[in-house]
Formats: structure tokens, C-alpha cells, sequence
């Protein structure tokens, strides 16, 4: 399984998304670009906890696309996430096993000693999914598309080849947060 193919299956979803920065907000963006996405563009091994601030703040699906590196930065999240379990929260963590955007050095996930599905099991996640093909991909968001889910996407090691996302910051932030205000999209609990 490619990660562009993992994004695309996530990025045709309804739903907000926070892409980690790198490669993969560059492929979400020549893929599926709708004022929906939140493009990290830096903070790397935030975009989980970005996420599960969102999913808890209103009632919109939030999906958050991952990778093992920057997951592996900000392990505590884990923690927080199972703490909270939002019902509208999906982590989709892409595992290609190395540091894709800058030139796919390994990861601790490459030697094969370092399970990121037992890392969040261990944490107290519920819902845990390890998955291959997009089938198995599709399979696991359909089933658990009302509860917290961790999805961790094995991958190889393939980039697509796309143009850096020419939003600035402030640009993108400014758009999402107007998509997120939409419908009255906010809870109570802000």
C-alpha cells in the first residue's frame, strides 16, 4: 500500500482533516485541497494533538493522518487520546517505516521492534486497527466511524510527486477555521 493511496481513502471521507506536515500535507493537498484540511506545516508530532483538541471542541468526524515519526515525537498524545476517547476522533497513522520528507532515514518502527499499535493498545486506546490494503483501511473506518479509533497503515516507502502546498499559515488556518464555524459545528464545552 502506498501513503498517497492511504490519504486519498481517508481524504474521501466526511469530515475534517489535520494532515502532518511534510510529504503527506503536500499529497493531500494535490489530492483533495477543500477548506476542510488543516496542512501542518511545521510543528512536527502535533497534528494528533491538534486533532483531539478539535475532536473535542465540536461534533464534525476529525481524522488525523500521521506519520511514525512524528507519532513517535509526541507518545504522550497516546495517553491523552485514551483518556478522553472523543467518539468523533481517527488517528491514521501512516508507518512507512522511516523519515519520508527528509530522505527516509529509518525509524524505530523499520527494525521491527517498535509496534505502534501496541504502543497505543498499551496506552489505553479501545480500538485498535493494524492494516495492509485499502480494503482492510476501508474496512476498519467504516466499522468504527462513531468511537476513537487508532489506525495504524503499513506502507512502503513511495512519495508522490507534487508541488509544495502554497497556502501560507495564516491563509490556512483562517479558512479551516471558518469551515470548523460552520452549522453551528461548536459544543457546549467551549
Amino acid at each position: 500500500m502506498k501513503r498517497v493511496e492511504v490519504i486519498e481513502a481517508v481524504a474521501a471521507r466526511q469530515g475534517l482533516v489535520v494532515c502532518t506536515l511534510g510529504l503527506p500535507s503536500r499529497e493531500l493537498y494535490a489530492l483533495s485541497d477543500k477548506p476542510s484540511r488543516f496542512y501542518m506545516l511545521g510543528s512536527m508530532g502535533m497534528a494528533s494533538s491538534i486533532g483531539l483538541g478539535l475532536a473535542l471542541a465540536q461534533k464534525k468526524r476529525v481524522y488525523v493522518i500521521d506519520g511514525d515519526g512524528s507519532l513517535l515525537m509526541n507518545l504522550g498524545s497516546l495517553a491523552t487520546i485514551a483518556g478522553r476517547a472523543p467518539h468523533n476522533y481517527c488517528l491514521v497513522v501512516v508507518d512507512n517505516k522511516g523519515y519520508g520528507s527528509t530522505g527516509h532515514l529509518p525509524s524505530p518502527t523499520a527494525a521491527g521492534r517498535t509496534d505502534l499499535a501496541q504502543l497505543a493498545r498499551a496506552a489505553g486506546i479501545q480500538q485498535v486497527c493494524s492494516v495492509k490494503t485499502l480494503q482492510d483501511l476501508d474496512d476498519c473506518l467504516d466499522r468504527h466511524r462513531e468511537e476513537c479509533v487508532v489506525i495504524i497503515a503499513e506502507t512502503d516507502a513511495s512519495s508522490a510527486d507534487v508541488p509544495h502546498v502554497p497556502l501560507l499559515p495564516h491563509c490556512i488556518a483562517r479558512r479551516f477555521k471558518a469551515e470548523v464555524m460552520k452549522e453551528d459545528a461548536i459544543t457546549s464545552k467551549m
